[in-house]
């Protein structure tokens, strides 16, 4: 066995390196953390290829001495904390003293720093944890660094990065998260030479989230405060009905930390359960506020994460203020986004806007089909499809297939043109009950028309014929600087799914034309929930197939709500068309479209 040694300061600053610095967004993190500690009211952060081969950061802080900034470099040497007990009374974002020494350790690190009682300032350049020189230089108050060739001396942690485009979109959210923390702070943000935002200092942090989310989104909040013994809450909320795909935009602070805090995030989501539809995450921008003992903020190695001594006690509180800031604003009785979403004229869902009208569908569904314009049931020439025998509703002679699986037996009979299936009803306005041959059919009508709808665009997708209408006043759409990337990427996607979005300035873009299944009016938020899916990964652009299937999955899920009632016709049909898809058991989202209830079931439930 090998004989125990300590290890040399640079393995153990990489071995530290590992924990602290993950990615180039760690360091962007640390190194905004130290310029906001030190009183900067302005930084600026620039970076390349991902933060790849440069990341800047510059601020007009206090800076450092040439011994302050030697001491800088050495592991766990900090200004913020002298003992233990300190912890307990943070009132700096950074406090162990890994950071610097870690990054010098895995890039070429350059450093230059001066005080207002200097006449010149300190530069320092450390390569690969190796101490390169220390001179004088000119430069402002203030501090800046250099990092470049970030993980050169650890080939295999490069390796492990990923895209250009990935590691920026990181970046840009890390700054975004401390300008939002500090409004009081001018940020600006430049990738590959081109700026990204420039938020002056703003008064407010209303001002601050209209200047890096946008206008629209800003309008969309309303302010929130409320308070308690030992603990405050503030920021801004969604106004009831305005939700998001993801939790992009769900950011909360603890004592002015950007953290990722379960108990917060869970609290904000149940909050909005009266609001919001499920599957969509509130709006929310939320500074809580508490005693730093009562909060550990030294849980995870990079601070992500933070840990409260009552986790109870801060979920009921978070739960308590926004309700009653909801319930303010009319929550209950506040539409749903998800409803603005229309689609086409299909059995039991109601038509697009009136500047665009479907033709009447056919209710004698064989095989289903569009046509020129959108979803409708043909029906091949000599077919019927019968809801009736003698009169509508009655029952048909029990059919040869009647031992099948529904679905067998359903796609048997409607080969020869006939669903012999009786409609029973509606029941709590979405479960259509049908009598057959083999016993009952419970249909769940949504989950059904999200699969008739899901198979019928993705076949549009696939052959490129997605009609699209276009607006006569065309809608603009804002969006911060990351989603606006992400949306340029994906335009020639959203071309071939029917829609129409033009550049418009930075941050600003046009939307001149909608598919033929969607409502105009629900184009943004459609869009919103597309770029989403991109934020998740689930549009990769290197598998075309896959991330049409995902844009169709989202448009068949955008259903409008159902009508109360539905004709024995219009269930028929809806039937007809389910059983004519190529997978009628399960909605896109894998979710039954309906159960049966064979005879033999039924005589052993009532005990025949």
């Amino acid at each position: 066995m090998a004989k125990v040694r300590i290890l040399p300061d640079r393995v153990a600053n990489q071995i530290a390196a590992g924990e602290v610095i993950e990615r180039p967004a760690a360091v962007v993190k640390e190194l905004v953390e130290n310029a906001l500690d030190a009183g900067a009211t302005r930084i600026e952060v620039e970076f390349r290829h991902g933060g790849r081969s440069l990341m800047r950061i510059e601020d007009n802080g206090a800076g450092m001495g040439r011994d302050d900034a030697l001491l800088a470099l050495e592991r766990h040497a900090t200004s913020k904390i002298t003992e233990a007990a300190d912890l307990d009374r943070l009132a700096s974002y950074g406090f162990r003293g890994e950071a610097l020494p870690s990054i010098a350790s895995v890039s070429r690190f350059e450093m230059q720093t001066r005080t207002a009682g200097q006449d010149a300032g300190t530069e320092i350049l450390v390569n690969g944890g190796k101490f390169v020189h220390v001179r004088d230089c000119g430069r402002p108050v203030g501090t800046r660094i250099d990092v470049t060739q970030l993980f050169n001396s650890v080939p295999a942690r490069r390796k492990f990065l990923k895209t250009d485009q990935t590691e920026a979109a990181h970046i840009i959210q890390c700054v975004r998260l401390y300008a939002l923390a500090c409004p009081q702070v001018s940020f600006t943000l430049i990738e590959d030479g081109r700026v990204i935002f420039r938020s002056p200092q703003c008064a407010t942090l209303a001002e601050r989230v209209g200047e890096i989310f946008g206008r629209q989104t800003a309008a969309a909040l309303v302010p929130l405060a409320a308070a308690e013994t030992g603990m405050k809450l503030g920021g801004l909320i969604g106004r009831p009905g305005t939700g998001r795909a993801t939790r992009h935009e769900m950011i909360v602070f603890v004592n002015q930390r950007p953290v990722d805090s379960r108990t917060l995030n869970y609290a904000l989501i149940e909050s909005f359960h009266e609001s919001l539809p499920k599957g969509r995450y509130p709006l929310a921008f939320v500074f809580f506020e508490c005693d730093p003992a009562a909060v550990d903020v030294n849980v995870h190695p990079a601070k992500r994460e933070v840990r409260f001594r009552n986790e109870s006690a801060v979920r009921a509180f978070v739960i308590r203020a926004v309700l009653a800031r909801l319930r303010e604003l009319g929550a209950t009785g506040g539409p749903s986004d998800a409803r603005s979403q229309v689609l086409p004229a299909t059995p039991g869902i109601q038509p697009p806007a009136a500047n665009f009208r479907l033709p009447t569908p056919n209710l004698n569904v064989g095989v289903p089909s569009w046509g020129a314009a959108g979803p409708r049931a043909e029906l091949p020439a000599g077919r019927q499809c019968q809801a009736a025998g003698p009169a509508p509703g009655a029952v048909a002679a029990a059919p040869a297939s009647g031992s099948l699986p529904p679905e067998a037996a359903a796609r048997a009979e409607l080969k020869t043109g006939t669903l012999r299936w009786r409609c029973l009803g509606l029941a709590h306005e979405n479960f259509a009950l049908f009598e057959t041959a083999a016993g009952l059919v419970l249909l769940d009508r949504r989950a059904a028309h999200e699969r008739v709808w899901f198979e019928e665009l993705l076949t549009q997708f696939r052959t490129g014929a997605v009609l699209s209408q276009r607006l006569l006043l065309p809608q603009p759409l804002e969006l911060d600087p990351i989603a606006s990337a992400l949306l340029t990427d994906r335009l020639q996607l959203l071309q071939a799914c029917g829609f129409e979005v033009a550049e418009f300035g930075r941050n600003f873009f046009r939307i001149e034309a909608v598919p033929a299944w969607l409502e105009p009016g629900g184009a943004e938020l459609f869009l919103r929930d597309f770029l989403g899916l991109v934020r998740e990964g689930r549009l990769p652009e290197a598998n075309p197939d896959l991330a049409r299937e995902e844009v169709a999955r989202l448009a068949a899920t955008k259903a409008l709500r159902l009508p109360e009632t539905a004709s024995e016709a219009e269930l028929l049909a809806l039937a007809g068309r389910l059983f004519a898809t190529q997978h009628p058991l399960t909605n896109p989202a894998g979710r039954p479209t309906f159960i049966e209830i064979n005879h033999g079931e039924l005589a052993r439930r009532f005990q025949k």
